[in-house]
């Protein structure tokens, strides 16, 4: 399917990591915390991955940053939505990753592949369809609603293609952790680590990211790391949220003021 850049429209060109960049529409999905702080814990994960896979991969941002920190890697990214896998692959392509990066436009559902990864992500959406509108904006629906299913098809596509040793990573709504251990326990998994996000201090965490490893490869226990609280109870950005940056060596403004969006709800 061919995608017109009248359908794509207005574009914002954005720092990834380093000096990487990477397209996106300014009124279409856009990358955010939940694929950096993703990113980050599978390269924490798996240091030294050799084969990864990046499930549902939308416009490339997870699959740049994980190609970014892991230079010896191939990569495998996968993305249904013909919006998102266009800019995905215009994004590949500017950072000159087209050849060491396999780009298939495809359900990750369904996807038969015979590699197997050493490390594998995904961020899924986690609005249940039933009781969810659908954007007017087709790439703003499959981004943000199950429309091709939650963590749980996230995490039987990953069993199915991790390698002995292999980690997993993906990340859910925190509000239902039930759902990731119910998916693991359907897949042959073990949980073996979580790291909540908190969007701002004085906010419940957000989202879970999970890390999972092939069933008997876990010690038994899981792992709950500190979490990641993104910005003040002011709106400022923390340690927490310049760490992450400075993980894939983007610039760091340690004296950056709350926002005014940020002021304007202190005030209210």
């Amino acid at each position: 399917m061919t995608v017109t850049d009248e359908e794509i429209g207005e574009l914002s060109d954005d720092a990834i990591a380093g000096d990487w960049r990477l397209w996106q529409r300014v009124r279409g999905h856009r990358y955010s915390l939940d694929d950096v702080a993703t990113a980050r814990e599978g390269v924490l994960a798996r240091p030294d991955a050799q084969r990864v896979i990046d499930l549902g991969c939308g416009i490339g941002s997870v699959t740049l940053m994980l190609a970014y920190k892991l230079r010896d890697a191939r990569v495998i990214a996968i993305e249904a939505q013909a919006i998102s896998h266009e800019l995905a692959r215009r994004n590949l392509a500017r950072n000159g990753l087209s050849e060491r990066v396999r780009l298939i436009h495809g359900d990750l559902r369904t996807v038969a592949l015979e590699e197997r990864g050493d490390l594998i992500t995904g961020t899924p959406p986690y609005f249940d369809p039933k009781k969810s509108s659908p954007s007017t904006d087709s790439q703003r629906t499959y981004a943000r609603i199950e429309m091709r299913g939650g963590i749980e098809d996230y995490v039987a596509a990953g069993a199915r293609l991790l390698a002995p040793g292999g980690r997993l990573v993906v990340c859910g709504d925190a509000r239902r952790p039930d759902r990731a251990m119910a998916g693991a326990a359907a897949a042959g998994l073990d949980v073996i680590a979580t790291r909540d996000v908190v969007p701002r201090a004085d906010k419940d965490a957000l989202f879970t990211i999970w890390t999972f490893a092939l069933r008997g490869e876990g010690t038994g226990t899981i792992t709950a790391h500190a979490p990641i609280v993104a910005r003040t109870a002011d709106g400022a950005r923390t340690e927490d949220a310049h760490a992450m940056r400075r993980f894939f060596d983007q610039q760091v403004n340690e004296d950056e003021a709350p926002s005014p969006r940020a002021r304007a709800r202190r005030a209210r």
